[in-house]
């Protein structure tokens, strides 16, 4: 499948309205071509996994940003099923703690971020200090900042400051796949409605997820402001249709596929040495009684 109609190209302006479909579903007519590509994307992410964690060089950290039942969750358990546990962290960033007020914005992400050979996933990043705290500016008056930037001269040094942290990470072996789930405001309403009419879902649902609904045009504002000035070079945005999670599941899967296929990763390779050890430790346990 074809990646580039997800991709933000860097230093342009986008319209989530206007240039991305929530309800797009490539070539695919039937939902079960979709799952039977996604369970063989499956395997191939599991193979992939392995081989990085072996390898030990390089880390890839997952980004997952959306509105309320866009699916986060969900793709989630299903993309990353048959991947090794050993290999794999989940962050689910929540409202800030006290201890999260007394540092920085990104400290919280940084102590989470994935060690080399390891896939971390953040449901939730340092990029809802750009989304909810911009939708919400009183959250600022409690970050115990040493000054208070006029305006929004904040947003623009805090995509700055991001651009530069993600670049660093690159940088050091740390691969930043960043991924927003398009859901769409009817779409929403739905998955909403049967959260409540479904008592196994009423854990889903809080009273708080509607009224940042009624905040949606301005949810979209700050997400494309996001876009337009964070999806770079080192760290490009992908904006994934949501409407249909079995076609969210596949692309986001491919998408990780292809970046780690592209490091073309190899098993460690061994020295003589080491391989004359092997034999030596073949033949003793292969002369055992």
């Amino acid at each position: 499948m074809n990646h580039d109609p997800f991709i933000v190209p860097p230093n342009s302006l986008i319209s989530l309205k206007n240039d991305y479909d929530p309800s797009y579903i490539a070539e695919f007519h039937e939902k079960k071509d979709a799952k039977k590509k996604l369970e063989a994307g499956i395997k191939e992410l599991a193979n992939y996994q392995n081989i990085l964690y072996a390898q030990n060089t390089y880390a890839l950290l997952i980004i997952f940003q959306a509105m309320d039942a866009a699916g986060k969750d969900s793709t989630i358990k299903h993309v990353m099923s048959g991947v090794n546990p050993q290999g794999c962290q989940v962050f689910s960033f929540k409202a800030p703690s006290d201890e999260d007020l007394d540092h920085d914005y990104l400290w919280r992400s940084t102590k989470a971020l994935p060690e080399r050979g390891r896939i971390g996933i953040f449901n939730r990043s340092y990029y809802e200090e750009l989304l909810v705290v911009r939708v919400h500016p009183e959250i600022l008056e409690k970050q115990q900042l040493h000054y208070f930037p006029q305006e929004n001269k904040i947003w623009q040094q805090r995509f700055e400051e991001i651009n530069n942290f993600e670049k660093y990470l690159v940088t050091n072996g740390i691969l930043v796949l960043k991924f927003f789930l398009n859901v769409s405001k009817q779409e929403q309403k739905k998955r909403f409605l049967d959260r409540i009419e479904t008592p196994e879902k009423h854990w889903k649902f809080s009273d708080s997820d509607v009224r940042e609904r009624g905040f949606w045009d301005d949810y979209m504002t700050a997400y494309e402001q996001v876009f337009n000035h964070t999806s770079t070079e080192a760290a490009p945005w992908y904006i994934i249709p949501a409407d249909h999670k079995w076609f969210t599941r596949l692309v986001v899967s491919e998408i990780i596929c292809k970046k780690l296929q592209d490091l073309n990763l190899q098993y460690p390779t061994i020295s003589e040495e080491h391989k004359e050890k092997l034999l030596q430790a073949k033949k003793m346990l292969e002369s055992e009684d």
